[in-house]
């Protein structure tokens, strides 16, 4: 059972993940990867997508330089995870006894999988996959144990291990500049989502946790437009990998699910076809807003951010929360990251079960839905 931190007293538990090594700049692919593997015996099989498969030359590039100790690629991860292809993989690791390491190579979904799949290896054989993932996002999948893919029914489940999580990471900026420039910031927004729900989860510590996601916030606010104006740049690239991990990195292992922009963003992801990273541009603002006026505790971590977003606080911890929403939908903006639901093809009668799917199931009349549901509505 996860142990919440407090402020008055202030005290917390931080359980740090199994992580053994975190590797980052250029070519430290190229340079380290062999040195994570966990044994000289070791066999990996690599999970991906289909477009950095066909698309790009690093998957390739990964396969040659495991040589022999690549068991074999399974390239058709789509979006949201879906668990049909979670499956197909499973079948396939589970087919050579000799695979004892998977190694994820994309976003958010490439690595749920490859978290879902060790999970699965452990229910069949009692053994879990030792994980080596090179994010190209900044999702920021690669900081905890929960393994998040979708259902048969379009909607967003989730399993999670202590061993689930990432033994070995690798922030490549050579394999960053692959990414779509629009599928990046659009990432990017989602950890500043992580940094800011951070502030109010009730397992988040204050330190590292907190101090962790107030220097994300910063250089997210800092190196987002930058990347925008120059998406080739590794050193801006490493930067924004370094502070997707700090967003949501130090949570741990003491942790509950996070708030209710990624609760909003489970019930529009999966079972509409929206980018996660899009579902933060829609919620984030306005979820925030809505904590400011409604959660002093939450007001008062939230009011923190508005100096990592170049801002001076008031000391009225409500207004300057506010401040700190509106200052999340300029940044959006700002980034060409901006719609409204309509544009994704979701027609307004489906706002009841939206709010529904975000709220754990509660009905109209309840106190949550009813506070929750003006927000979806004003998602249009």
């Amino acid at each position: 059972m996860a142990l919440d931190a407090t402020e008055n007293p202030l005290s917390g538990l931080y359980k740090p993940t199994r992580l053994e090594k975190l590797f980052y700049g250029p070519n430290c692919v190229q340079n380290h990867l062999l040195e994570c593997l966990p044994h000289d015996s070791s066999k990996a099989f690599i999970i991906t997508g289909a477009s950095l498969a066909q698309k790009t030359p690093l998957i390739k590039s990964v396969e040659q330089l495991l040589g022999s100790k690549h068991a074999g690629t399974f390239s058709d991860i789509k979006q949201h995870a879906p668990v049909a292809q979670i499956d197909q993989a499973t079948e396939l690791v589970q087919k050579d006894a000799a695979i004892d390491t998977i190694i994820s190579i994309g976003g958010g979904s490439p690595i749920d999988s490859a978290k879902a799949i060790s999970y699965r290896s452990n229910e069949k054989n009692g053994k879990f996959l030792y994980h080596i993932t090179i994010p190209t996002t900044l999702s920021a999948g690669e900081c905890t144990m929960i393994a998040g893919y979708t259902k048969e029914d379009g909607v967003k489940t989730s399993v999670g291990h202590p061993e689930d999580a990432p033994k070995a990471i690798l922030y490549d900026p050579v394999f960053g500049k692959h990414t779509p420039p629009r599928l990046m910031l659009g990432t990017g927004l989602r950890a500043l989502d992580h940094s800011i729900e951070i502030m109010y989860h009730p397992t988040a510590t204050e330190v590292p946790c907190k101090r962790m996601a107030l220097s994300a916030a910063m250089d997210l606010f800092t190196f987002l437009p930058r990347y925008k104006d120059n998406p080739q740049d590794e050193d801006i690239l490493t930067r924004l990998f370094l502070a997707a991990y700090a967003s949501l990195g130090f949570l741990g292992l003491n942790m509950k699910p996070l708030g209710l922009s990624h609760s909003l963003g489970y019930a529009l992801g999966s079972p509409y076809g929206i980018p996660h990273g899009e579902t933060s541009c829609l919620t984030l603002a306005h979820v925030v807003k809505l904590k400011a006026q409604t959660d002093s505790a939450a007001a008062s971590n939230l009011a923190r951010m508005l100096p990592m977003m170049g801002q001076t606080r008031t000391g009225n911890d409500k207004e300057d929360a506010l401040t700190v929403g509106e200052a999340i939908l300029m940044f959006v903006k700002s980034l060409g990251l901006y719609k409204k639901l309509g544009e994704y093809g979701v027609g307004e009668d489906q706002v009841e079960i939206i709010t529904q799917r975000a709220t754990g199931g509660k009905e109209k009349g309840d106190p949550v839905y009813n506070a929750v549901e003006p927000l979806v509505k004003g998602l249009y």
